[in-house]
């Protein structure tokens, strides 16, 4: 696994996450409730529990694919799982399915979080603290609301809302669930917030990393650190220089000697870089490139030729191109604490 795919994360681990932080919750008060009401005993030997986790993965397997590959849908994904559940479920209860108030609450929330979630999307980094925040109350609530439906459905005193309300470990449940959810959603906001730092910080690293280590080195150093040692090996190392770069860039300004570079230096990091390269090192007017084998080399060097050399004709320029293969000793050298790849 590469670095952007390490900093990304896999499709596997979107959907894990999909599943325990969101797709599941419901699902798991419905199970404990339905057994609370039927037994423990006869509610597994019927088909709704693990209908109802069935709804729950698929709807964390596409909803965790989806954002793996960056087109996240939250609000249908949401209702994925519901969805689901009431296609399977409902051709066997009928009607009787929808009077259930607990698998009408299972589409309520699945709506709810799927419209802050939605929100948050469209307005990208602006607010969504307070959405992240009303997200995890309505969250918690499910535990609430689950409350509320089993003591309505145990209990005939506590039929209405009204009378559930006369009772003060009622209103006591009614307060703290919604306020340990406003507590958990600030956590969770100030962790997306030190994750974003985070994700931003090594996005800058390795941006950085690559321009002193090219993508394949750092590649190979992410997934074994001891690949940076230092080691013998058969490689085609490419040399290349602009002819008269001193004489002419006396006569040009600074500017224009800068541009002419980076425009040279651009060129043949994509000819080079089609060949897999291993380091592109660029200094004053000089490439030096280490390549796999001798063919590599060659026709890095045949590319690089062809790429540069309309850049520098159009200055009176042409490059010189050296190629050597053999065997060398390859990794980090330097001091204790500068140390470069050569």
């Amino acid at each position: 696994m590469d670095l952007e795919a390490r900093i990304r994360g896999t499709r596997w681990g979107y959907i894990a996450e999909e599943f325990f932080t969101n797709a599941a919750h419901f699902p798991l008060a419905n199970i404990f409730l339905e057994m609370l009401i039927e037994g423990p005993f006869a509610y597994v030997k019927q088909p709704d529990p693990y209908v109802i986790v069935f709804a729950a993965a698929v709807q964390a397997w596409l909803i965790g694919r989806w954002r793996h590959d960056g087109r996240p849908l939250p609000l249908p994904g949401n209702l994925l799982g519901p969805a689901v559940y009431t296609a399977i479920e409902w051709p066997i209860e009928g009607q009787a399915f929808f009077q259930a108030s607990h698998h009408v609450a299972y589409w309520g929330f699945a709506l709810a979080i799927g419209v802050v979630q939605m929100t948050r999307q469209r307005l990208g980094g602006k607010g969504v603290g307070s959405l992240i925040i009303v997200e995890h109350v309505i969250r918690t609530s499910i535990l609430l609301a689950m409350y509320r439906i089993f003591e309505g459905l145990t209990d005939p005193d506590y039929a209405t809302l009204a009378a559930f309300m006369t009772d003060r470990s009622h209103v006591f449940v009614v307060i703290v669930i919604p306020l340990v959810g406003l507590l958990l959603g600030v956590s969770n906001l100030n962790a997306e917030r030190y994750l974003s730092l985070l994700r931003g910080t090594a996005a800058q690293l390795r941006g950085y990393s690559e321009w002193f280590l090219g993508r394949q080195l750092l590649s190979e150093a992410v997934q074994s650190p001891g690949a940076l040692g230092l080691q013998r090996r058969e490689r085609a190392v490419l040399f290349a220089d602009i002819r008269g770069f001193t004489r002419w860039s006396e006569t040009h300004a600074p500017e224009e000697v800068v541009a002419m570079l980076n425009s040279y230096f651009t060129a043949a990091e994509r000819a080079l870089n089609q060949h897999r390269a291993i380091k592109i090192q660029m200094i004053g007017d000089e490439v030096l490139s280490v390549l796999p084998d001798a063919g590599a080399g060659l026709a890095a060097a045949l590319t690089l030729r062809a790429a540069v050399g309309p850049v520098l004709a159009g200055n009176g320029l042409a490059a010189g191109i050296g190629l050597h293969a053999g065997p060398l000793v390859e990794g980090m050298m330097g001091g204790t604490d500068i140390k470069t790849y050569n």
